[in-house]
C-alpha cells in the first residue's frame, strides 16, 4: 500500500469508526475551523494561537468523542467499542485521557511553581504565566505528536507512522471538507451517520 492510499485508509477508518454522531461531526467541524485559525494565528501571535488551539479547538474535539460518540456495539462496521479502541492508530480514549491529564497537570504545576522546578528561569518568569503556559502546551503538543509517530514506527512501520503524522496535521482541512454538512443533518433531526455517502468503499473491500 502506497503512502497516499494508506492515508486515505487511515482517514476512512477514523471516520467510520469514531464519527457516527452528527453532533460529534459538528464539533469536529468547529474544532477544525479553530485549528486552521490557530495555524494562521501562530505567525501573528504564537502565544494566543497555542492557547486558542488547546483550550478551544482541542476541547471541542474531545467533547465530541467523550460525550456524544456512541460506545455501544457498532452494527455498521460489525465492531465492538473495545475492538475499535484496540485498533485505533492514533490516540484512543484512554491515551487521550492520559494526554489531557498531562495538559491539566502541567498547567496546575506551572501555576503552583512558576519556575516549574527550574525549567523556567527568572527572565522567563518575567514574561508572565500565560506566555510560559503557551510554551509548555506547545511542547506537550509537539511531544505527543512525535511520541506516537515514533511509537508507530515500531509497531506498524515507518510509513504508517509518517502517514499518521501527516493525517493529524491535515485533519482540520479534511474534516471541514467532510463535515461541513453536519449542521444541516442535525437540523433535519438525523443524529447518526450511516457511513454510506462520502468515501470510496473499495478501501473497505481491500481491508477485508
Amino acid at each position: 500500500m502506497g503512502f497516499i492510499e494508506e492515508l486515505r485508509m487511515q482517514r476512512w477508518d477514523d471516520h467510520r469508526y469514531y464519527h457516527h454522531n452528527r453532533i460529534n461531526q459538528f464539533l469536529h467541524l468547529a474544532s477544525s475551523i479553530c485549528f486552521i485559525v490557530s495555524y494562521v494565528w501562530i505567525f501573528l501571535d504564537p502565544v494566543m494561537a497555542v492557547l486558542f488551539g488547546w483550550v478551544v479547538a482541542m476541547l471541542l474535539r474531545q467533547i465530541g468523542h467523550f460525550f456524544f460518540e456512541p460506545k455501544t456495539y457498532d452494527k455498521v462496521n460489525s465492531a465492538s467499542h473495545a475492538y475499535k479502541e484496540s485498533v485505533k492508530v492514533g490516540y484512543n480514549l484512554f491515551r487521550k485521557l492520559v494526554l489531557l491529564s498531562l495538559w491539566a497537570g502541567a498547567s496546575i504545576a506551572l501555576y503552583v511553581e512558576p519556575s516549574l522546578f527550574g525549567l523556567f528561569d527568572a527572565a522567563d518568569q518575567a514574561r508572565g504565566f500565560m506566555y510560559n503556559l503557551s510554551l509548555l502546551w506547545l511542547a506537550l503538543a509537539i511531544g505527543a505528536l512525535l511520541f506516537r509517530t515514533i511509537h508507530l514506527f515500531f509497531i506498524m512501520g515507518v510509513q504508517s507512522g509518517l502517514v499518521w503524522f501527516c493525517k493529524i496535521l491535515t485533519d482540520p482541512f479534511h474534516d471541514v471538507m467532510i463535515y461541513y454538512k453536519s449542521p444541516y443533518f442535525i437540523l433535519k433531526g438525523e443524529m447518526y451517520d450511516h457511513m454510506n455517502d462520502w468515501y470510496d468503499k473499495s478501501l473497505l473491500a481491500r481491508q477485508a
